[in-house]
């Protein structure tokens, strides 16, 4: 027999042996409709458009994976990198970018993080999305001259879907 069908084989005996998974064993998590989270990064773009800068937004899930991106007009192409970025690190964190880069001007170390692991940046433009105190998304948006400018861009397409989050 070979390995491969040896390895299914043990794994599918691991798996009988589990017991079923009561209501108290799962975790219940909430996720934006695809049309919410299209409405978001396209109000994060036209923010920053209306302003004269172009934008890149892109809006994770709470885990961090992409769920909707929207590239504005004459953005660079590293924008689309920057803002996945910007809201992967929020959504890890649990918190805005620009809060982060202020905690690791006073926090020993914790800039330290944003060099040894992979898609995580100390820069302004990530935007947490909550449904009550439950982190469902993030939003990050680059491409404007600055952190705190890419943060409102990003905290535009919060605000646009915010009275839908209940």
């Amino acid at each position: 027999m070979s390995p491969s069908k040896r390895w299914l084989m043990a794994a599918t005996g691991a798996l009988s042996l589990t017991t079923s998974a009561s209501a108290e064993d799962l975790i219940t998590t909430h996720r934006l409709s695809a049309a919410l989270a299209g409405e978001a990064v396209a109000a994060a773009v036209s923010k920053c458009a209306s302003q004269g800068y172009g934008e890149t937004a892109v809006l994770v899930d709470a885990d961090g994976v992409r769920q909707a991106v929207l590239r504005g007009d004459r953005v660079g192409s590293h924008s689309l990198d920057s803002a996945n970025d910007k809201a992967y690190t929020a959504a890890s964190f649990k918190t805005d970018t620009g809060a982060l880069v202020e905690r690791a001007k006073t926090v020993p170390g914790f800039a330290a993080l944003f060099t040894q692991i992979p898609h995580l940046v100390l820069f302004g433009g990530g935007v947490v999305i909550k449904l009550g105190d439950e982190v469902v998304g993030a939003i990050g948006a680059a491409g404007a001259l600055g952190g705190n400018l890419d943060e409102a861009c990003a905290r535009a397409g919060v605000d646009k879907i915010r009275d839908r989050l209940k």
